[in-house]
């Protein structure tokens, strides 16, 4: 069966994306889509939504290091509920503690300047969040 999911590291300015494969195995960058407003965003993410066939979501969920939900939790649980209404689909969410440390930790061992660093990190993290949703699937 051909599932094609979507990872999504959520940020106020920025969402990092990410596509796994049509066997659901392996997570690989796709942009970074910098956001306008809610409506805008909804719209173009289910756009691509369409365009790439995906039929799951993940959104990377910013739990405190206690696992508790912050404000930032807060916030990425009620744009999933949007994003799940406006799109129709499940949208998981997946504990993304430390994947932007990871994320930058990886662009610097690559040497990249600090411009390119920032440019990718949050598709980089975004990977990171789908890779993880998937080999927890396999686990």
């Amino acid at each position: 069966m051909i599932v094609r999911i979507l990872g999504i590291d959520y940020g106020r300015r920025r969402l990092g994306l990410a596509l796994s494969d049509e066997g659901g195995i392996l997570a690989s960058p796709l942009d970074v889509y910098s956001r306008r407003k809610l409506d805008q965003d909804l719209a173009f993410l289910t756009h691509l939504i369409e365009e790439r066939e995906v039929k799951k979501i993940v959104l990377g969920l910013p739990l405190n290091m206690n696992g508790s939900l912050g404000e930032m939790a807060q916030e990425v649980l009620a744009f999933a509920a949007a994003l799940h209404e406006a799109s129709s689909l499940p949208v998981d969410t997946f504990d993304e503690r430390l994947t932007s440390v990871e994320a930058e930790r990886v662009l610097v061992q690559a040497n990249l300047s600090r411009k390119r660093r920032k440019a990718q990190c949050d598709s980089l993290a975004a990977v990171l969040i789908l890779q993880g949703y998937l080999d927890s699937l396999r686990d």
